[in-house]
């Protein structure tokens, strides 16, 4: 994950986009926009009609949800890794898996 989040600030870095796209606030606006762009594209549609019409601008807003959500992490110094297994843990607590 950190050679990820390396990759993505050289991109960033190598078109002068560090200070201009830092910003937590725009950094939040524009995950939350490219997350209404991969939802707009199962609009009017069952899940398999829209994999099987779009995957590939599917993966494609996914990707960018993705940079974006990696960009933030990137800008609050924090590990993705870390902060995803603590969310695991709460949401454990909060939503026990069922015994058989």
């Amino acid at each position: 994950m950190e050679q990820l989040k390396q990759t993505v600030r050289q991109f960033v870095e190598a078109r002068g986009w560090e200070g201009q796209y830092a910003l937590k606030k725009d950094l939040a606006l524009s995950l939350t926009l490219e997350a209404s762009e991969l939802l707009e594209c199962f609009q009017w549609k069952t899940s398999e009609e829209a994999v099987t019409a779009n995957r590939a601008g599917i993966l494609d807003e996914l990707a960018d949800v993705f940079i974006y959500a990696i960009q933030m992490a990137d800008s609050m110094d924090v590990s993705i890794e870390t902060i995803v297994k603590e969310k695991l843990i709460k949401n454990a607590r909060k939503y026990p898996a069922k015994s058989i």
